[in-house]
């Protein structure tokens, strides 16, 4: 199966940045040029985001976000960058939380976080993890989607006994594939979410995974 962390899929991101020293970038700054192209595709969508919107929101010069970004591309990238890098901080523990019993609960829960990040985080409705964006070639061998299955499956694997082989990682990443359509649907017109999409994403989720991974050890 494909391994792949935190760490290469931050890299990734940042690679698309301008090829200044890390650590003389300003985190304050980028943030806040990060925060304001959120805000932006928030409003608009992503395809009519322009970096002229991004310095007028973030108070800064067009030549501040050159600085640091070639275009809009890498923006957006930055943004879903941003977005697979607080799943991996912030989601993977909650699905190794205490009363995480099964897989099937530890898959329910990387759910209520996505459903949470639709809600909550700027931009995350139009960009999710990045998938939406056609960026070739891609970095490595994986959808941004199959880089979070892979990164589920490794928590399956260890706390629930899951297999971790690559059939395993083909059925997670067609879940989320699966629930990742049916979420962007209950968000497109409702900023709350439809709760029957909503439902219908977590229902179809769980039933194909039990059709492949029902007869493996659920209890921790």
């Amino acid at each position: 199966m494909p391994s792949h962390t935190a760490g290469e899929t931050s890299a990734s991101a940042v690679a698309l940045l301008r090829n200044e020293p890390v650590q003389a970038r300003s985190t304050a700054r980028l943030t806040s040029l990060l925060d304001a192209a959120a805000a932006v595709v928030d409003e608009i969508g992503y395809e009519r985001l322009t970096t002229a919107m991004i310095a007028e929101r973030a108070g800064s010069s067009i030549g501040t976000v050159y600085r640091y970004f070639p275009d809009r591309i890498a923006v957006l990238h930055a943004l879903s960058g941003r977005s697979m890098s607080r799943f991996m901080t912030e989601g993977l523990p909650l699905i190794e939380a205490e009363g995480i019993s099964t897989w099937t609960d530890a898959v329910g829960a990387a759910l209520d976080y996505w459903v949470d990040a639709y809600r909550s985080e700027p931009g995350f409705r139009a960009l999710r993890f990045g998938d939406v964006l056609d960026l070739r070639p891609r970095i490595g061998d994986l959808t941004n989607n199959g880089v979070v299955a892979s990164a589920i499956l490794a928590v399956l694997t260890r706390s629930h006994g899951v297999d971790g082989g690559e059939e395993s990682q083909f059925r997670l990443e067609v879940a989320l594939e699966l629930a990742d359509s049916l979420l962007a649907r209950a968000f497109a017109f409702d900023l709350a979410g439809n709760a029957r999409f909503i439902d219908e994403a977590r229902e179809n989720a769980t039933v194909y995974l039990e059709r492949f991974m029902g007869n493996q050890r659920g209890e921790s």
